[in-house]
């Protein structure tokens, strides 16, 4: 029985050593040119498949292929596909037609005086979770920082903060999106658990900058605010939030920036399908590595490397509390190899359902914590593409800004303690 377990081991390790592999030549070669861009994950992915299917035993060659066909090939993961291609092309037709803008615009205009660090951290948040997306979310808001005088970084850093709460929450996140799909979650189930842990965050951080801003009169001039314009975002949010189905939610987005598009004038057919080509092309790589990570997980899992970390991972934990925060580590990891929280999210997303299930967690506590520790660690690398975008649109250095970001701390200090606390509690 020795031998068998030994051998068994051995087996587990040699499938888990394309992940080393795949470590060593994003990690390693981003380290060594200085730059996480200048390594694209989808090229480190790819190595580290073709890896895979070479050092996979018992099996032709045309089996091996045929197992990493069938692991890129899961319904889950092309259903993730589907919604990846829906919640992009929606974001770009919306930024097509100027509905970021008008969001925008009415954000400024509601930002009272002295509560301007406080109304600047809400807008965020309203936008975030309204497009899905922090990128998207810092692009539209960190030109505007220099507006408001005082600390550029202190001013990037309360919209960075802000474009985290959305990317965790949104219905349209493709963190949240690749966290629900990963556990067999709803979105709907794994808001009601998500807003639990983040939402006191969010309140204690609101509270803060109301504080903070209480001195502050200067006030940012709006632009024209469009309402017509607001509708497919009002469609989407009203939608996810009855908890109809994310790809008809997306589809009426679609169409409905068609629409308005028509009826504005500001986006006419030949506009809509370029920006829908756009939006595709957007999440292309996304989608490419989506399928890399698919059929890598699977060769892993078929060389019994899944089950060897689980055991290692969990061979010392009691209880679920150790169970969870065995999850947090290992998306953490994750992420910081990766610098990507949806690649983590994927990466990671297998492994975490396996643990949840030798457990019995409560699926909806592990895609929350899912998105949110991967968050929290893509809010603390400089080589973050958030970061990074708010650092290069306000010339500042990304450090420079880590030091204020007050929401990504608290929400990883409320992420602990709901392990801790094991709140909330599972009602299933």
């Amino acid at each position: 029985m020795t031998d068998l377990k030994k051998k068994n081991d051995r087996k587990g390790f040699l499938a888990l050593t394309p992940l080393i592999v795949f470590l060593v030549v994003y990690l390693v070669s981003s380290l060594i040119v200085g730059d996480f861009y200048k390594i694209p994950i989808s090229a480190a992915f790819l190595v580290a498949s073709i890896y895979a299917i070479l050092i996979t035993e018992g099996h032709s060659f045309e089996e091996r292929i045929n197992i990493f066909s069938k692991g890129a090939a899961q319904p889950n993961i092309l259903l993730m596909i589907w919604i990846f291609i829906l919640a992009g092309t929606f974001a770009s037709t919306s930024e097509a037609l100027g509905s970021i803008t008008s969001v925008v615009n009415m954000t400024k205009m509601i930002l009272p005086g002295k509560l301007i660090y406080a109304g600047l951290f809400l807008a965020a948040c309203i936008i975030s979770i309204s497009i899905g997306t922090s990128v998207g979310t810092i692009a539209a808001l960190i030109p505007m920082a220099p507006q408001f005088g005082n600390d550029t970084a202190f001013i990037a850093a309360i919209i960075v903060g802000g474009a985290f709460f959305g990317d965790n929450l949104s219905f349209i996140s493709d963190t949240t999106i690749a966290a629900t799909r990963t556990q067999g979650v709803s979105m709907k189930d794994k808001f009601k658990v998500n807003y639990k842990i983040v939402g006191p965050a969010a309140l204690l951080v609101l509270g803060l900058y109301v504080f903070l801003g209480w001195t502050e009169t200067f006030n940012a001039a709006s632009g024209n605010v469009e309402w017509i314009k607001l509708i497919p975002y009002t469609l989407v949010l009203v939608m996810a939030f009855t908890g109809v189905n994310v790809i008809p939610t997306l589809t009426v987005g679609l169409l409905a920036n068609a629409v308005i598009g028509t009826i504005t004038g500001d986006l006419i057919w030949s506009g809509w399908m370029e920006s829908i080509g756009s939006g595709i092309a957007s999440i292309s790589e996304l989608i490419i590595i989506t399928l890399l990570a698919g059929g890598l997980m699977e060769l892993i899992r078929h060389g019994g490397g899944i089950d060897l970390l689980i055991r290692k991972m969990t061979h010392k934990i009691n209880g679920k509390r150790g169970a969870e925060s065995s999850i947090a580590g290992l998306v953490c990891l994750a992420n910081l190899c990766t610098a990507n929280n949806t690649i983590a999210i994927i990466t990671a997303g297998d492994i975490a359902k396996k643990i949840t299930e030798r457990f019995e967690l409560d699926p909806r506590k592990t895609a929350s914590i899912l998105d949110t520790f991967s968050c929290l660690v893509q809010g603390f690398i400089p080589y973050g593409a958030q970061l990074l975008m708010a650092a290069g649109l306000t010339g500042i250095s990304p450090v420079e800004i880590i030091g204020y970001l007050y929401y990504p701390f608290t929400m990883g200090i409320f992420a602990i303690l709901s392990i801790l606390f094991r709140y909330p509690r599972s009602t299933r």
